[in-house]
């Protein structure tokens, strides 16, 4: 059953390359004002400028930055100047011969918006990207003014067994769901990434068990949490997540001035992990929260 779960893993990103203009209705897609490769940490980090306005950084899924860049931006660009990046070793971005973790994206994603030169950003975030949204919000504070989180968890055990044993299992099976990968529409779209090097890394920084709580706690950027209301973790780990955030502890009254907080959480129905990207009510929340 594992080894269905994770070959399926190369089946739906190859697939997301055509889904999305089946999932995505009738919005048209964004035309880059600028795309560029920038050196920081070792790599070359991809990026493109979407629209115009405040900027926000927008921080994709793994595996496949089309996922993300697709309808999703080119709802975010109708106001805002989008800085789309690439993490590295995903998209059009380089990559190098050490492990992945959110913490150095993060700081990739740091020195990137440093030498663009941009000061305070807000930042969203998708799964893989939304750790990595968060890992920036908690080593760079100063950097992100508002933050939007979606379908990420805060600690392994916050996860389903199956995921924890999908990510497991993955750099076995590297080789595997890389060679699936490498005949996909996605290979024409990134012909640069190693998949198998791609697969193995994702499971090698998803090994172990984790916990941010105690960081998570800390920010201090206001944070939107959006989720599939079928979503890769428990639900009682989101409403954990909400809490770390200040929210769900009291009744925020008839007129909501004792609303403990200014950070807020949304559930997506009838949506997975792997589709919520695609709901245009995630774009429209992200939207409402960014503005306020």
């Amino acid at each position: 059953m594992l080894k269905q779960v994770i070959a399926g893993l190369a089946i739906v990103a190859a697939l997301a390359v055509v889904a999305p203009s089946f999932a995505q209705g009738e919005v048209s897609m964004s035309v880059p004002s600028k795309t560029d490769r920038v050196a920081v940490n070792g790599v070359e980090i991809y990026y493109e400028i979407h629209g115009e306005g405040s900027p926000l950084v927008m921080l994709h899924g793994g595996v496949n930055p089309s996922d993300m860049f697709g309808a999703p931006l080119a709802a975010m660009a109708e106001h805002r100047q989008v800085i789309a990046i690439h993490m590295r070793g995903h998209g059009l971005s380089s990559d190098a011969a050490t492990p992945w973790s959110s913490q150095q994206m993060a700081d990739d994603v740091d020195a990137l918006l440093g030498k663009l030169g941009f000061d305070r950003v807000d930042v969203m975030g998708y799964s893989l990207g939304g750790g990595v949204a968060l890992q920036t919000a908690i080593r760079h504070p100063d950097r992100v003014g508002r933050l939007v989180v979606i379908g990420t968890s805060v600690k392994s055990s916050g996860n389903y067994p199956e995921v924890e044993a999908a990510f497991k299992q993955m750099p076995a099976m590297a080789a595997t769901i890389g060679a699936q990968l490498a005949q996909s529409p996605l290979a024409a779209l990134y012909p640069d990434v190693d998949w198998e090097a791609m697969m193995r890394k994702t499971g090698e920084m998803n090994q172990g068990a984790y916990d941010w709580s105690a960081d998570i706690a800390e920010i201090k950027a206001p944070t939107l949490l959006i989720f599939a209301d079928a979503d890769m973790m428990y639900p009682e780990h989101i409403a954990e997540m909400y809490r770390l955030f200040g929210g769900g502890t009291r009744d925020a009254g008839f007129d909501g001035a004792s609303r403990p907080t200014v950070n807020q959480l949304a559930i997506i129905p009838g949506a997975t992990h792997y589709d919520v990207i695609h709901k245009a009510s995630v774009a429209e929340y992200a939207k409402a929260f960014l503005a306020q």
